[in-house]
């Protein structure tokens, strides 16, 4: 299992509808083989900040998803609303500790 950390920043006056977007990608990835779970969390100093926690079988999961979803509409909305490209880093869970 893998985790998927989604780093979001929105520019100003776009986080409502920013965080409904990322709301959505997170409800669509449901339906994706592969997903596990997630969870979002919102940068209490900065409410466009936003970052996402992605749970997933494997990387292959996770990158095949990304492949297939990276054109879908939601993403085409949330596009013009980020202050910067959202980035995204692969991790594992360190079990030695």
């Amino acid at each position: 299992m893998i985790t998927v950390i989604w780093d979001t920043w929105l520019k100003p006056g776009a986080e409502e509808e920013g965080l409904r977007l990322t709301r959505q990608v997170w409800s669509d990835m449901k339906s994706f083989d592969g997903y596990i779970s997630h969870q979002i969390f919102i940068d209490q100093d900065a409410p466009g900040h936003i970052i996402a926690l992605a749970k997933w079988q494997n990387r292959a999961d996770a990158d095949a998803v990304r492949e297939q979803y990276q054109n879908a509409e939601t993403i085409r909305q949330l596009t013009p609303l980020l202050a910067r490209p959202r980035n995204r880093w692969i991790t594992y869970e360190d079990q030695a500790s």
